[in-house]
Parts: structure tokens; C-alpha cells; sequence
């Protein structure tokens, strides 16, 4: 479903399965939550916002492209790699919680583009590949549809940070970038804080109990 046209939808139950296996990880273990749908390429996302700062510190994000598992399994493993196991960063501790923000994003609609500028800053996100032409070498990298957005990139910026994201420091001319194989897609994106999660499941202790999980 996720590699199609069809447009998939992100919604808030998303997201609080995010925080649900975050905190059965803390607590001693939980399991996947059904969720609505098939198999879907998605992201989580996990930012922390301290108290004035104008924008969250980026904590993990990790997904995948080529979906693997029904769509709850896959949201509890990818919500517990980009927590944990993003080699960026340290793994979240559970004192951060309360600082915790939350993002799953949906991918769909993906297709193959002719040419570098076809797509648009904003709506889609981008995945390249191309051949290292100093070494040879495989490579390829991806963007979310709001990182060019929210780093105020043309596409050409974009598509330069992409190329060094994929590992390659030689100099970025108009043949390297008409020579890459590139995709674009779109992104159904939900946002949640800790915050908004606790109240949200304050009214079901019975669901948090069985599953585990701390009121």
C-alpha cells in the first residue's frame, strides 16, 4: 500500500503507539498495537523541546523505504530503532520523556523522476541513488518532504545536501546531479508531544494496564 498511489492516512493512534513502545521498553516490554491498513514505508521521528527553546533537538529518526511488517508491528519496531538504536545519538532515557515530541510519517506515492527538478520544495521527499564516480561505490540517501521546507533549501540546495548525506565529498556538478536515479514521494505526517499523549490516554487505564504499560 505504502509504495502506490494511494494516499495513506497518518493519525494521532499512530503516534501514540510510538509512546506506547517507548514506554513498555521502560517498563519491562509491550506489545505491537493493531493499527488499520497494510503494509507502509514510514519514518519516526523522536525530537526533544526544552522549556523556552524555539526549536526541538533532533533525538532519532529512522524508518524504511521497502515495507516489511504489518503496519502496527512496523510502527512499534521503527518508534523503538529511532529511539534507541539511531547511532547519532545516545539512546532516549526515560527522564526525557517529558520533553519528548513524536513524529510518524507515512510514505506513499512514490515515482521515478526524469529529471533532478522534477518535484516540488514542500510536497515531496526525495530518495537518490547514483554510482560514486571516484570510487565506484553505491550510493543513496533520502529526505522527508519537510526538511527542504524547514531548512529554506531551493532544490538545488536540497539535492547537494542529499548528495553529501549519501557518503560523497567530491565536487557536485550538473553531471553528477542528471546522472542520479532519484524518486519522489509523499509524506502523511502526525506530531505528538509527551505531553498531549499523556492526556490523551488519561481516560483509558484499563488499555494501559493491560498492555503493560504506566499510568
Amino acid at each position: 500500500m505504502g509504495r502506490g498511489g494511494e494516499r495513506v492516512e497518518c493519525t494521532e493512534e499512530h503516534v501514540a503507539a510510538c509512546f506506547e513502545a517507548l514506554l513498555g521498553h521502560f517498563s519491562g516490554g509491550s506489545r505491537p498495537r493493531d493499527l488499520p491498513g497494510g503494509a507502509c514505508a514510514l519514518f519516526v521521528t523522536w525530537e526533544t523541546r526544552s522549556h523556552g527553546a524555539a526549536q526541538p533537538r533532533l533525538r532519532g529518526c529512522i524508518g524504511t523505504l521497502e515495507p516489511r511488517w504489518p503496519l502496527g508491528k512496523a510502527v512499534h519496531e521503527y518508534a523503538l530503532t529511532s529511539a534507541l538504536r539511531d547511532r547519532r545519538f545516545s539512546p532516549i532515557r526515560e527522564q526525557e520523556l517529558a520533553h519528548l515530541e513524536c513524529t510518524v510519517s507515512l510514505l506513499t506515492a512514490f515515482e521515478d523522476l526524469q529529471h533532478w527538478q522534477d518535484w516540488q520544495v514542500g510536497r515531496h521527499g526525495l530518495i537518490i541513488d547514483f554510482t560514486c564516480p571516484q570510487t565506484s561505490a553505491a550510493r543513496s540517501a533520502t529526505y522527508l518532504p519537510e526538511v527542504a521546507s524547514r531548512e529554506g533549501w531551493s532544490k538545488m540546495e536540497c539535492v547537494d545536501s542529499l548528495i553529501r548525506k549519501a557518503g560523497y565529498h567530491g565536487p557536485i556538478k550538473e553531471e553528477l546531479r542528471v546522472s542520479l536515479r532519484m524518486t519522489r514521494y509523499q509524506s502523511s505526517p502526525r506530531t505528538m508531544s509527551y505531553r498531549d499523549y499523556v492526556s490523551r490516554t488519561s481516560g483509558r487505564p484499563a488499555f494501559m494496564e493491560a498492555n503493560g504499560l504506566p499510568n
